[in-house]
């Protein structure tokens, strides 16, 4: 584990998957990573991130917050295998918690939120559309790939951030039938703010949240707890409920995995 440097909080260390720096001005940027390479999530990083985003959101050092991705990417892939049996109502049940959670404690981050997104968001891209702005690479394409073509439910929030963001009837389309989504497409959508080259998102980002510090502070966060509100009281009613859902089709999947085998 990385020595956290002096002055700064313990949490930026605490977790694996997330790299944390902060600069003099309180730019936290929050870099999603495996190995410094892009991040294939994992039932730990769910576990994590639950209290990661809750440590960030109370934590009043942090003036404005980049979500970013390691590597070439922002969040590539997952690791099923490790969420263990989903059909187990027990494991479903520290599943379901935590996507809630995880959802929650990022849309109670009280500060202006920036997404840096390079290469693939194909894992959990909700993350992402709970920032103000996004910021993509050219290249960039957003995805998802753990729901409906693997044979359950798109219910942890993926569905509500995508129909606020960008319609109802665009979400649905894409979350029946998952088709990697361009960064230009996805600006044309309203979801991405803006389009740089590639390599150029963080960089992109930084300048943003200079010029978002020009603001007062108090200016700063009541007008991210303004912007967010209407999201956040979507995530809390359909979040829990779509969560529900999404556990009953993943014990059919394995039922019906179990009976062919």
């Amino acid at each position: 584990m990385t020595a956290v440097k002096q002055g700064d909080p313990g949490y930026f260390v605490a977790f694996p998957s997330l790299k944390m720096s902060r600069d003099a001005d309180g730019v936290l940027i929050v870099t999603f990573h495996t190995n410094g390479g892009a991040l294939t999530f994992t039932a730990r990083d769910h576990t994590d991130f639950v209290e990661a985003f809750y440590r960030i959101s109370q934590d009043r050092g942090n003036k404005i917050v980049i979500l970013t991705g390691g590597g070439k990417d922002f969040i590539a892939g997952i690791d099923f295998p490790s969420f263990g049996n989903v059909a187990d109502p027990g494991v479903w049940s520290q599943v379901h918690d935590e996507g809630a959670q995880i959802l929650e404690n990022l849309a109670n981050i009280r500060v202006p939120m920036i997404a840096a997104v390079e290469g693939r968001l194909h894992v959990h891209s909700e993350y992402a559309l709970l920032a103000n702005v996004i910021v993509a690479g050219e290249s960039a394409t957003f995805h998802d790939l753990p729901h409906f073509a693997g044979g359950i439910v798109p219910g942890d929030g993926i569905f509500t951030t995508w129909s606020y963001r960008a319609g109802a009837g665009r979400a649905e389309a894409l979350l029946l039938n998952p088709q990697p989504v361009s960064a230009r497409t996805a600006q044309e959508w309203g979801v991405v703010a803006e389009v740089v080259k590639d390599g150029q998102a963080l960089a992109r980002a930084r300048e943003l949240a200079a010029l978002y510090l020009k603001a007062p502070e108090v200016t700063r966060r009541n007008t991210r707890v303004h912007f967010i509100q209407p999201l956040k009281e979507r995530i809390v009613r359909e979040v829990g409920y779509g969560l529900s859902l999404e556990g009953a089709s993943a014990a059919d999947l394995v039922k019906s995995m179990q009976s062919k085998g």
